[in-house]
């Protein structure tokens, strides 16, 4: 995948380890990835493939000490152009990047913001944190920053608890918190899952804007096909702890490869058929990821229409099939 700039992060060939009882398990294998400076990158898949693993992992936030990186690197462009392998950088060291340079919103806020300090309480420690900003000029740019995320009368709001807001305010106080250093990369995990579609609408639009303004690399992680059409430039599918397909959006959505890919944009409502009844009746994908995680070949035969016996005997690898469109799929020239 040639592009002239270098990427503001690079994950190759990623796995990471949980330790368990009954043995190691591997739920990210092999992934790679790239977020560019400006760009956003969606990082799609079913619950259980791989996706909030690895932006835990891109963090330093795999639980400790049954999970790890197993293998591969996370380079990570600094501000001053160092490169840093975060795979490497021991916890005590990555309290350097996460806040600063590496933010994250995550999927439920109201389980992420402190319930006894006040919006901005919150905002202004970070700011403190890593700015070493004294506690009026913390406490002014935690006004800001409220009022960046179109937050209306923004000095009475920070004085006020995560309870005494909505579901949608407290989604842009984790986005303002997570923007209150400037980041040169945002992770956002499912940011809209539990939000109604036009409160949804308002939260991307301020995501998408905040990239452009701040010439932000983003890393948007969901399983909504209709949300990454909106806001990606690149998508990168998963399925089972595996890239499957990586593209651009327009490339993606017009001339998908893989099956899982087809299938995933079938479940969206437009693609629905009708019914005898004349009702229409949104595809759903048979099975589960869990049914085939230890299949010992392609990941997604045992779900998959087009499979053959060759599927489930040997691990495609990804295969280009042009520049940018990667695929992993043995069959995808014959679909």
């Amino acid at each position: 995948m040639a592009l002239a700039q270098a990427p503001l992060l690079e994950i190759d060939q990623l796995e990471v380890e949980f330790r368990t009882e009954t043995g190691p398990i591997v739920p990210v294998r092999g992934v790679s990835l790239r977020v560019d400076a400006g760009r956003t990158t969606a990082l799609v898949g079913e619950s259980g493939s791989g996706k909030s693993v690895t932006s835990l992992a891109i963090m330093g936030l795999l639980p400790r000490p049954f999970g790890r990186v197993l293998a591969g690197s996370i380079r990570f462009s600094r501000r001053n152009g160092e490169v840093v392998d975060l795979a490497t950088v021991p916890p005590r060291g990555m309290r350097a990047f996460r806040g600063s340079e590496i933010a994250m919103i995550f999927q439920e806020p109201m389980t992420s913001l402190n319930p006894v300090l006040t919006i901005g309480e919150q905002i202004a420690e970070q700011v403190r944190l890593h700015l070493r900003l004294g506690r009026e000029a913390a406490k002014s740019r935690a006004v800001d920053m409220l009022g960046l995320v179109e937050i209306p009368d923004a000095r009475r709001r920070a004085d006020e608890y995560p309870h005494q807001m909505s579901g949608g305010m407290r989604q842009r106080v984790m986005i303002a918190l997570a923007m209150s250093c400037s980041p040169r990369l945002l992770i956002a995990d499912e940011p809209t899952t539990a939000l109604d579609v036009t409160i949804q609408a308002e939260i991307l639009a301020l995501i998408d804007r905040l990239r452009r303004e701040n010439d932000m690399g983003v890393l948007f992680i969901t399983h909504n096909l209709g949300v990454v059409a909106e806001i990606a430039d690149v998508v990168t599918v998963m399925y089972a702890g595996e890239v499957v397909e990586t593209a651009g959006v327009r490339d993606l959505f017009h001339h998908p490869r893989h099956p899982y890919t087809r299938a995933l944009i079938s479940c969206l409502p437009e693609h629905a058929l009708r019914g005898e009844d004349g009702r229409r009746v949104v595809q759903a994908i048979p099975g589960s990821v869990a049914g085939s995680l230890d299949a010992p070949g392609c990941k997604f035969a045992p779900r998959c229409v087009h499979a053959v016996d060759a599927c489930q005997a040997a691990h495609p690898q990804l295969d280009a099939v042009e520049p940018t469109h990667f695929v992993r799929c043995d069959r995808w020239r014959a679909l």
